[in-house]
């Protein structure tokens, strides 16, 4: 063990190719080649098509599923490579050969016309490490988000919202904070779902009916909590400073915020996983794929997040006695309100 407390021999972190007809492979090499080949210590391994890697042959880990791949033309043919890449990634995690993994983008569509049956990525993880419920962040140096609810109509999101999911979603954003993000004592706000927190009732009742009370069980477990808050006051500097991270009720409360500060250098986080796993905050980018126009920043910044949360874990594991169990929270001495 070195003075770091890291393991002498830190393991890798596995980059997947993510979609072959969009950006995904190109900002992975562009990133390996602009880290060189390396991030904390910790080397990068790339991860898919042969074919797609092979100038960078000497850090692959290779699919035996192939791709041909024409730029900005998805194939169908081409999913099961890609769903290999990100089942190696995982198992690599699993196994205790690779410190965490960066997926590139996903086609969604494309992997569901060939029959994949799961929405995205984070269900996937969840399926693939047998994680109870998979809570997906958006993170960066300025803010860090949880939405409550994802991809849903706006008029489906009331009903959807209970006091079980926000207290489920809360515990498993607040041991995050602790276990990956290395924060102790951390504080989470959460967002109310209408304007102003429903003002006092008169501008809706969920506050009232359920958020208030998942916000005051969480207090009563222990829990540093902050709620329901009114959004528009959620954002700006000095509120930021209030808090490690906020759960909002759906998906544009706080994506826009975050997506407005940290466009280029946001990172997608999978909560509640037994492995770290990020990704860029952006999609395949069709458009541009193959032309040497793809901005790198948000692979790089989801790469260097993924090295700190793996040491974190990893300093959670020497805390526990010198066993990554996953479990463990930094000790009281770790520096509140660091930041991924």
């Amino acid at each position: 063990m070195s003075k770091s407390g890291k393991p002498e021999h830190a393991l890798p972190i596995a980059v997947t190719m993510g979609e072959p007809s969009g950006i995904g492979p190109e900002i992975a090499m562009a990133a390996f080649d602009q880290l060189n080949g390396e991030i904390n210590g910790r080397s990068l391994k790339l991860v898919g098509d042969a074919g797609i890697f092979a100038r960078h042959g000497a850090a692959l880990i290779a699919t035996r599923a192939k791709v041909r791949a024409i730029p900005g033309k998805p194939d169908t043919a081409n999913a099961p490579a890609v769903i290999e890449a990100i089942e190696i990634a995982t198992r690599a995690c699993l196994a205790g050969t690779a410190a965490a993994m960066v997926t590139a983008p996903i086609h969604k569509a494309v992997l569901a016309e060939a029959g994949f049956p799961y929405p995205g990525h984070t269900e996937f993880l969840g399926h693939l490490t047998g994680a109870p419920r998979a809570v997906m962040m958006l993170a960066s140096e300025k803010l860090r988000v949880v939405p409550l609810t994802i991809h849903m109509p706006l008029a489906k999101v009331p009903a959807t919202i209970t006091a079980e999911a926000i207290i489920e979603t809360a515990e498993i954003t607040l041991m995050a904070l602790a276990r990956d993000f290395g924060i102790a004592n951390p504080c989470l706000a959460i967002a109310g779902l209408n304007p102003h927190a429903g003002e006092e009732g008169m501008l809706g009742s969920e506050e009232g009916r359920v958020i208030g009370p998942a916000v005051a069980a969480l207090k009563a477990r222990g829990h540093h909590v902050t709620g329901p808050l009114s959004a528009d006051t959620l954002f700006h500097d000095e509120a930021r400073k209030t808090y490690d991270a906020v759960l909002t009720m759906y998906h544009d409360q706080g994506l826009i915020p975050i997506k407005t500060l940290s466009f280029w250098d946001g990172v997608n986080v999978t909560l509640g996983l037994p492995i770290v796993r990020t990704s860029p905050d952006h999609g395949t980018a069709f458009d541009i794929a193959g032309t040497g126009k793809a901005d790198v920043r948000s692979m790089i910044a989801a790469i260097r997040m993924a090295a700190v949360m793996a040491d974190a874990r990893a300093l959670a594991g020497v805390r526990s006695g010198g066993v990554q169990t996953g479990i463990g929270f930094p000790s009281a001495s770790a520096t509140s309100k660091s930041v991924g």
